[in-house]
């Protein structure tokens, strides 16, 4: 059965400039191909919302992926706890095979100049070592590091320990990343996503987050809604005049 098409309707349709639309849906997709294989809608919502919550296996994966293959740090895994603290097991190459540290997540910073995390930690220890571990608990882990020598992740992190606090710099494998090297209107997918803080809770990690999403991006998408928002309202005009 054949369906009439209002004249306004077609109109409208006609007005659209479907070569923008065209040009706009391709330079969306490189940036729809990274977001589809990197982030779920849930997770887009979560950032939106100004929370997102990483469970361990999801840190502990990305943290094994960027290990240096030559760092004294061989694994790292993260354990977190509904009181706050967040676990850390290291292996290493040196004598002292395994540490245990327990602790808290003083800073955690992204925005598009720097990425960095700082851990202070509160407990130590080196298991199955008697009177070592005994020791290795009382000094300050930056004393450690000068004992038994520099205890590195990889040479894409730089880490920094002062006391007992752990400076970890993570801007440059973030800008190495694919959500770092794809862009939109000169704008990396990684720089619209802003960390103000984050709060261990049991099995992840909860971190403060603002959608940055630059002006320019902003009216690229208020142009392609534009003629489908005129559309609309044309139609649902027409439509309570009847």
């Amino acid at each position: 059965m054949a369906i009439d098409i209002p004249p306004q309707w077609v109109e409208q349709v006609q007005r659209i400039d479907w070569g923008s639309v065209r040009a706009a849906v391709a330079d969306y997709s490189p940036v729809l191909t990274v977001l589809r294989d990197t982030w779920d809608r849930e997770t887009i919502s979560e950032i939106a919302d100004g929370h997102l919550f990483v469970r361990d296996a999801v840190l502990n994966e990305a943290i094994a992926h960027n290990l240096g293959t030559d760092s004294t740090i061989r694994s790292v895994e993260l354990t977190s706890h509904e009181d706050g603290h967040l676990g850390i097991v290291c292996t290493t190459d040196k004598k002292y095979k395994r540490i245990e540290l327990s602790g808290t997540i003083k800073e955690f910073v992204h925005t598009g100049e720097k990425s960095y995390a700082v851990y202070h930690v509160d407990k130590k220890k080196l298991p199955n070592h008697g009177l070592v571990s005994w020791l290795f608990s009382r000094l300050s882990l930056s004393m450690v590091e000068r004992m038994v020598g520099r205890l590195d992740v990889s040479d894409r992190i730089p880490v920094d320990i002062k006391g007992n606090n752990v400076t970890v710099d993570f801007h440059d494998v973030l800008a190495a990343s694919r959500l770092g090297t794809t862009e939109f209107r000169g704008h990396s997918l990684l720089s619209m996503v802003e960390i103000e803080g984050a709060t261990v809770k049991e099995g992840g990690i909860m971190f403060d987050t603002h959608l940055n999403v630059p002006d320019d991006v902003k009216d690229a998408l208020r142009a392609i809604l534009k003629e489908k928002s005129a559309t609309l309202q044309s139609s649902t005009g027409e439509g309570d005049g009847h």
